[in-house]
């Protein structure tokens, strides 16, 4: 089939389906976020145009937005499907990084197609390309070889044959799990081959479900056995696997308590008696009792990362560390005893070898009562006072309309921690905090594209002001193309998270909050960001106060679905009230400074550094099986 290398490519997209939890088989690649230029507006854009009907292409309007609404495809489908983004060569392609650097860091799927220069060089420089005196093989695109699983510059179009299969490999493997790169130069784009029909033959791509090693199992299960004060952690790997219910079965009849991390969140209802809340620094008090005083941790589906793990200080340095992990790289950290399997396989097979042992009443009761006590707390930060509303109450009014169906996200600044340490699970696997990258203006635009994967109820997305200025054009890309969520901006005059640790370190406040920052005016301009909004195509809900945004959220909700567009609610917040785990973060404070403040932070950073685990010898467990 003679075909161009673009043409391939996109009959290829085409032939490759997925397996859904539910059983139903759906396109692996749903569509195409573009935004065409001279490196791949005729080769590639040609070659999508001639399958519109079959490949839906969603015009972007920033090239680092719509690739993070690709990234949004890949967690609202709990990466069973994976969102494409396609760029000129350039600055075009350059945005995109920040986007693959999400993904990576998240372990999401996600393919990009940046066109690259010509691999002929004959019309060498062309415009947009950068060149390298030492390296002429070497382009923009380079850059992206930090932030992808898997990286390949396309130079002849037979060479699709050997990488297309990696590139499936990399975007479906429960282990490998991340963004991929294909570099297209524009003049290979147009070139063809006479490639083999069988390269376009219809393939499935189901879960692979890898079991655990027969020792290595009968190893775990023996450690268990000997704890007294077991507890279960899961994360993001137990959402991908599907796994949640037999998480929480294999809790059930082990008796043994449950904390979640940020991946994790909204796996285990919210109101069982041995959910003890989510983990770490933006998590809850309750989980991170328990993790101080367990015996024997056992992390499924999780990289352990330092908000988690309050930067290694949050567990007992005498306890055991157990990591069961579909990547084996994940599951040796910190020196744990590495239980290599899918989730779902390996916690079955615990449970059969485990048979009906359970760990003591007196231990897993901890888990509802320590929940009970934070529970508590989160009600009255979420009840009605004076001032200025809080992030709390926010996210308490949305917490409390949305429905088991509902999909909430967030991914910087303060509000990770209000709805990873506040929110109570209306559904399973419902939440997206993308905080792996914590990347800044994720929030509108994996909004976009989890609206197109979320099919059932309302995409909500909670945001602060400087995130919305951060990257907002998706907005009308959004509303453009039809796909409705709602975004509720939380304005609370700058970068009101980071002020809060400038100065808790001891700082000075200095350019995070607007009325520390440089200005020339007497009265500096503020944002409007209602009319923003409705000159983006969105329809919007200012909101005065905490009273009205019930109403107004209920409304907004109503918009969305109905004129299939995003629906903006726009209230003022209070810039310095949050939701405290109480647990510790190691960050960079100075060891010398002016500031008698900064000297009392650096010693607190050296009490809580004595403090970390460093390394978790599980060796004396081995051997018992």
């Amino acid at each position: 089939m003679k075909l161009t290398t673009a043409q391939a490519l996109v009959r290829w997209m085409l032939a490759q389906r997925t397996e859904l939890f539910d059983g139903t088989v759906a396109p692996l690649f749903p569509g195409v976020f573009a935004i065409f230029g001279h490196g791949n507006v005729l080769g590639l854009g040609n070659a999508l145009e001639e399958v519109r009907d079959r490949l839906p292409v969603w015009r972007g309007h920033n090239e680092q937005g719509m690739a993070l609404a690709a990234v949004g495809i890949g967690k609202a489908t709990h990466r069973r499907q994976v969102g494409v983004a396609t760029s000129s060569i350039g600055p075009g392609a350059l945005n995109m990084v920040t986007a693959a650097g999400v993904a990576h860091a998240n372990r999401l799927p996600l393919l990009l197609l940046p066109g690259d220069t010509f691999t002929g060089r004959a019309p060498d420089p062309v415009l947009q390309q950068v060149e390298h005196f030492h390296d002429p093989s070497a382009t923009v695109n380079d850059a992206f070889r930090a932030v992808s699983r898997y990286f390949d510059r396309i130079t002849r179009p037979e060479q699709l044959l050997s990488t297309l299969p990696q590139v499936a490999r990399v975007l479906t493997d429960p282990a490998d799990c991340g963004p991929v790169t294909l570099a297209l130069p524009q003049d290979v784009q147009a070139e063809s081959y006479d490639f083999p029909d069988a390269l376009f033959a219809p393939v499935v791509h189901r879960p692979l479900r890898q079991r655990p090693d027969l020792l290595a199992l009968a190893e775990a299960a023996s450690a268990i056995r000997t704890a007294s004060r077991p507890l279960l952690v899961l994360g993001g790997g137990v959402r991908y696997s599907g796994a949640a219910g037999r998480a929480l079965r294999f809790a059930e009849q082990h008796n043994i308590p449950v904390v979640e991390t940020t991946a994790g969140r909204t796996l285990v209802p919210h109101d069982h008696p041995l959910h003890a809340g989510p983990l770490g620094i933006t998590g809850s008090t309750s989980a991170n009792v328990l993790a101080g005083e367990a015996d024997l941790v056992i992390a499924v589906g999780t990289r352990l990362q330092d908000f988690t793990t309050a930067s290694w200080t949050v567990f007992s340095p005498d306890a055991h560390l157990l990591s069961l992990n579909a990547a084996r790289f994940d599951a040796v950290k910190h020196g744990s005893f590495a239980l290599v399997a899918d989730a779902d396989e390996g916690l079955r097979e615990l449970t059969d070898l485990l048979a009906s042992w359970q760990a003591p009443v007196s231990w897993s009761a901890r888990a509802l009562a320590e929940r009970t006590k934070w529970d508590a707390h989160i009600t009255s930060l979420r009840a009605p006072g004076s001032g200025l509303p809080t992030y709390a109450q926010v996210v308490g009014v949305v917490n409390d309309v949305s429905e088991p169906t509902d999909y909430v996200m967030t991914a910087s600044g303060g509000l990770p921690g209000e709805l990873i340490g506040g929110w109570r699970a209306t559904g399973e696997s419902t939440m997206d905090v993308e905080y792996g990258f914590s990347c800044m203006g994720y929030e509108l635009a994996g909004a976009w594209g989890a609206a197109i994967a979320h099919t059932q109820g309302v995409v909500t997305t909670l945001l602060g002001d400087g995130s919305y200025l951060m990257l907002n054009s998706e907005l009308f890309s959004a509303a453009f193309a039809g796909h409705g969520f709602v975004a509720v901006v939380c304005d609370n005059d700058g970068y009101a998270v980071i002020h809060r640790l400038q100065t808790g370190q001891g700082g000075a406040g200095f350019n995070n909050l607007y009325a520390d920052c440089a200005t020339g005016h007497p009265e500096p301009p503020r944002t409007d960001f209602a009319a923003h909004a409705a000159a983006m195509g969105c329809a919007v809900f200012p909101v005065d106060s905490l009273a009205d945004l019930e109403g107004a959220y209920r409304k907004a909700r109503e918009v969305a679905v109905a004129e299939k567009r995003p629906a903006v609610v726009v209230i003022r917040t209070h810039p310095s009230s949050w939701t405290e785990a109480g647990a510790w973060w190691e960050v960079g404070v100075p060891e010398v400074s002016h500031r008698s403040e900064i000297a009392a932070a650096r010693a607190e950073v050296l009490e809580g550094k004595a403090r970390q685990v460093r390394y978790v010898n599980f060796s004396a467990l081995r051997g018992r099986a």
